[in-house]
């Protein structure tokens, strides 16, 4: 079994948002989560909630587990 890298996902996070040309300010404000904690995931520091994954999936129209990075679409 591979071990879980959490670069993986605020490096896929990043990306969605720069494909929508979204800022974190915005995002957060959209997912109704706080701008440090998307700056947090994108940095590395934390992990988010299953909950906070599910948001996430939910607005860029992507699977949890891409970004997990289980898969890679």
């Amino acid at each position: 079994m591979e071990q879980y890298d959490n670069k993986i996902f605020g490096e896929r996070l990043k990306m969605l948002r720069a494909e929508k040309n979204i800022g974190q300010n915005l995002l957060a404000k959209e997912l109704e989560l706080s701008n440090a904690s998307i700056s947090y995931w994108e940095t590395g520091k934390q992990m988010p909630t299953a909950e906070a994954i599910f948001k996430i999936a939910q607005y860029f129209g992507v699977s949890a587990d891409y970004l997990l990075g289980i898969t890679d679409d």
